[in-house]
């Protein structure tokens, strides 16, 4: 081995750790499975809020991802580059969502759903590795990656579903997805310009067929199989959040640990760790109604509506990890709008889809605590394009946290509490 290159080794330890695994099959073998492949593929979860070890094992991708998109943007703040970081992040964040969808619905104990989401997760990775140069040398590499998730999935799942009403609205969205495959593809041979508008065209099929695909006949109203949607996709929207702020929390600790431990800097990275914590607080407050509640009593489209408001959190988020960047490695640096409009629009963001979801939870029709917040932080942002970076992240923060006190006060009308 010591004579072989790096990769001839790797290979031969790995074919070794295979033949391990394999073995243990041998030691005990399992039970004879009962039912049809269609009735192991769509048996119900016995915890509906439960996560397998894939699920969990395929958010690390995530973590790697998102966090390429936040130092993508933080290297070029220029209106283009933001705006490519931003189509990227959408893709990435689609791909987790239709997983999601899919370990929602099907048995996670399924071998064959199991091995889906490994190369699910090994595609999202090519993804994550080529974000820096996407829209360069390496666009091919992304968009295949992509659109080959989508249309990978489709082919797994449509035949295994015959007999299922299921069934109907996966093949409904792999035609949605071919279609937007073919833009990606078509996309990656083009110029910038040209690349950023048709994979942005992309993403807005991909988002439109999670929404057109209801509804599905037999599927329509709550029934026993969307109490299961319900119940788990909750769970699994809690966990992109935590997964986003998680992305925050290393980032600016990267930065605070290569910039210096000086007071200044301390502060900022304390500044920082307070917008993750806030953005959690704002997060899970009012209590009262749960997604999963809203599903089951109303209708799928809520949880793709749902969909919709964590990924504009999720964006903010990034914004926010970007903000935190730059102010832990200059926080009284000289005034720059452009920054503190970064600094600003990441905690605006969050904020626009915390009170969007409010809407879809709790039917709220006059979300004043939220609007007012974007006012407030619309009213200051004048005075605050000439402010150091740690004064425009200190008084945001501030806002974000007073809206959150106020989200203590609120409380949920009683014809929406479960």
């Amino acid at each position: 081995m010591v004579r072989l290159p790096p990769l001839a080794v790797a290979a031969a330890v790995g074919a070794v750790l295979v033949g391990v695994v394999l073995s243990y099959g041998q030691i005990d073998p399992e039970p004879a499975r009962t039912g049809s492949p269609l009735e192991r593929l769509t048996r119900k979860r016995k915890d509906p809020r439960q996560l397998s070890a894939y699920e969990l094992f395929f958010d690390l991708a995530m973590i790697l991802a998102l966090s390429r998109v936040s130092q993508r943007a933080l290297a070029d703040l220029s209106l283009v580059n933001i705006a490519e970081s931003l189509v990227l992040l959408a893709a990435i964040y689609w791909v987790w969502v239709a997983t999601a969808w899919s370990t929602d619905w099907f048995n996670p104990d399924e071998p064959r759903l199991q091995r889906l989401i490994i190369v699910i997760m090994f595609a999202e990775l090519l993804m994550a590795a080529a974000i820096p140069t996407a829209f360069g040398d390496h666009g091919l590499l992304f968009a295949g990656a992509y659109g080959g998730i989508h249309i990978v999935r489709g082919l797994v799942l449509v035949p295994a579903l015959r007999g299922s009403p299921l069934r109907a609205r996966s093949a409904r969205v792999l035609v949605w997805f071919s279609i937007s495959a073919v833009l990606w593809l078509v996309g990656a041979f083009l110029p910038a310009p040209g690349r950023l508008a048709l994979w942005a065209a992309a993403i807005v099929v991909d988002g439109a067929s999670a929404w057109l695909g209801w509804p599905v006949p037999k599927l329509s109203a709550p029934s026993a199989h969307l109490k299961v949607i319900g119940d788990h996709i909750a769970e699994r929207y809690r966990q992109i959040h935590i997964i986003a702020l998680g992305a925050l929390v290393v980032l600016s600790g990267q930065a605070y640990s290569s910039a210096g431990f000086d007071y200044v800097r301390t502060l900022a990275f304390a500044v920082a760790f307070a917008s993750a914590t806030v953005m959690l607080w704002n997060y899970f407050l009012p209590s009262g109604q749960d997604l999963g509640t809203a599903v089951n009593t109303g209708a799928p489209r809520i949880a793709v509506a749902a969909a919709y408001c964590h990924g504009i959190m999720v964006a903010g988020t990034v914004a926010v990890a970007v903000g935190a960047e730059l102010t832990i490695r200059q926080p009284l640096g000289r005034a720059n709008a452009v920054w503190s409009l970064v600094i600003m629009g990441g905690i605006a963001l969050h904020i626009v889809g915390r009170t969007l979801l409010g809407v879809v939870l709790y039917g709220v029709h006059r979300p004043w605590r939220g609007n007012l917040a974007l006012l407030v932080i619309a009213g200051m942002a004048p005075g605050l394009l000439r402010a150091p970076p740690l004064v425009v992240a200190l008084a945001t923060v501030v806002v974000a946290f007073l809206l959150t006190l106020s989200y203590r006060h609120v409380r949920v009308p009683a014809q929406t509490r479960p």
